[in-house]
């Protein structure tokens, strides 16, 4: 088992930033890759991004590119999602998730999940 802790979510201004963070724990050594997830109100949870835990390759969504960057600091067990120009379509509860194998960016694919941290985006 894996567990995932999620931290960084807040309240912040449309332009600002926020960094989350994500520590893992339990059988590590089993992950494949980590990704975030986000889920607005009266929405389905979509992908954002995802980090390989071993290879420098790293993946998001269209509606984030360029403004999210995904990093992982192997020696800690954590993965961050770095949030630059945050706009009000970004509120959402964040979710980190955790694979054992390659797999598509699909909810149903990831094996591991954390409880969420919110982000709200005011205008």
């Amino acid at each position: 088992q894996v567990q995932l802790v999620e931290s960084g979510g807040g309240l912040v201004q449309a332009g600002g930033s926020l960094r989350l963070s994500c520590a893992a724990s339990g059988h590590t050594l089993i992950v494949y890759r980590m990704g975030w997830f986000r889920q607005a109100p009266g929405k389905e949870r979509e992908f954002v991004a995802a980090i390989d835990w071993s290879r420098d390759n790293a993946y998001y969504s269209d509606s984030v590119k360029g403004r999210f960057t995904i990093a992982r600091d192997n020696a800690k067990n954590t993965v961050f999602l770095q949030m630059n120009s945050l706009e009000p379509e970004d509120t959402a509860v964040y979710y980190c998730a955790a694979v054992r194998r390659p797999v598509p960016h699909l909810v149903a694919s990831y094996d591991y999940w954390g409880q969420g941290t919110q982000v709200t985006v005011s205008s």
